[in-house]
């Protein structure tokens, strides 16, 4: 399957996604229907067989009933019951009791004309005369199976390249389904990749002029207002900003990785989202091991912190708090925010997936969290609760 490398939306994973469960579904109808087309095949294959065996099968009981009449003619001086090598015999009177049988399978039935009968083929003809009381003669032979084997060889062959030609072909019909889909999202990619572009100058001038503003040195309350609102707003489209490209950079970023201490990390993160918390009036508490170092790229560690403090704060409630703590080999951001419910836990990690819509962003917070988790084999683990909040934990 082919990978578009358009700017790295996460086109190649939904379209293997979307052609698994296509593929699924479609190979699921095939097998039915292939099903449906040998059980037709074999009961085809069967009674042809029958059909050649019944004319074999006639000469032979039209032989057994020629020995039965001069059985019957002659009885008083023999009374051997004729045999023949090339097939066993049984005779049966009008209420279908057994005369005499020679039969290697007892299991009969009456009431059909021929048929297989586990290993063997059995053959019914009702003679014109009742000689020695019997109604019918039944013939029969072993089935040698050499029909069946030949019907799986053609089944096996046919089918085999019948199935492969209907695979390929659902893979290419949906290929062609899903250009409309990739078209569009080619699209947005392009567009995100410009916007981008036209931001970098804006939103780098808006908050390097906000840093350097002291808020302390201003006796004005409404002023400090105003300007914390702008730094808010600076900062939100700062993290934006730094998480779409990422993403369009994500495959050609080399890491830098150096040994890190994560509580000095967590602080500056912490201090960089400080103004949007207190506008929520969120207490932030922390508990951070000073002696934790892992080795890893300082940018990407920090871009992973910034999303989940970002979204601890952004769907937390008013007056809610965040705990952050860290230990050797783990750290973990709990909210009292909203929370998440069981079924869609799962799909938080994918792509534009949001679930709370009166909250403002892209849904790729936590994508670009995964990607760099699976980078550096760390494991994320969510716990949530709707209505007391979620917990996120990052071990390694």
């Amino acid at each position: 399957m082919s990978v578009l490398k358009s700017l790295d939306i996460d086109l190649p994973q939904s379209e293997k996604r979307t052609l698994k469960s296509f593929l699924l579904l479609y190979t699921f109808f095939i097998l039915v229907t292939f099903g449906f087309i040998i059980f037709l095949y074999y009961g085809f294959q069967k009674d042809l067989m029958l059909q050649q065996k019944r004319v074999l099968l006639n000469q032979y009981a039209n032989e057994l009933i020629v020995k039965l009449k001069h059985l019957h003619i002659n009885f008083d001086k023999q009374r051997v019951y004729p045999r023949d090598k090339r097939f066993n015999s049984a005779i049966y009177d009008s209420d279908h009791k057994l005369i005499f049988s020679t039969l290697k399978n007892p299991k009969t039935n009456l009431n059909k004309i021929i048929y297989t009968n586990n290993e063997t083929i059995q053959y019914i003809k009702e003679p014109e005369s009742y000689y020695l009381g019997a109604q019918y003669v039944l013939i029969e032979i072993e089935d040698n199976k050499i029909w069946l084997q030949n019907v799986i060889k053609n089944i096996s062959i046919f089918g085999s390249i019948a199935f492969i030609f209907m695979l390929i072909m659902g893979y290419f019909l949906l290929r062609l389904l899903l250009k409309p889909m990739r078209d569009a999202l080619h699209l947005l990619d392009t567009f995100i990749k410009d916007t981008t572009h036209e931001l970098n100058t804006p939103v780098s001038t808006i908050v390097a002029n906000m840093e350097m503003i002291d808020t302390t040195k201003l006796d004005d309350d409404k002023l400090i207002k105003k300007i914390n609102r702008i730094d808010i707003g600076a900062k939100t489209i700062s993290n934006i900003y730094d998480d779409l490209t990422y993403l369009i950079l994500n495959n050609k970023i080399i890491s830098h990785n150096s040994d890190i201490c994560l509580k000095n990390i967590i602080e500056q993160r912490v201090e960089y989202f400080s103004t949007l918390a207190n506008v929520k009036k969120i207490n932030i508490n922390m508990e951070l091991n000073k002696n934790v170092i892992i080795n890893i790229d300082d940018k990407k560690i920090s871009k992973l912190i910034d999303n989940l403090i970002s979204n601890a704060i952004k769907y937390n409630k008013v007056g809610g708090s965040i705990d952050i703590k860290l230990e050797d080999n783990y750290f973990y951001i709990k909210d009292t925010g909203r929370g998440i419910s069981k079924e869609n836990i799962d799909f938080m990690f994918d792509r534009y997936a949001r679930f709370d819509k009166s909250v403002g962003g892209f849904g790729i917070g936590l994508n670009i969290v995964k990607l760099i988790c699976e980078e550096y084999n760390l494991t994320i683990d969510i716990q949530s609760k709707l209505k007391e909040g979620t917990k996120v934990i990052i071990s390694w």
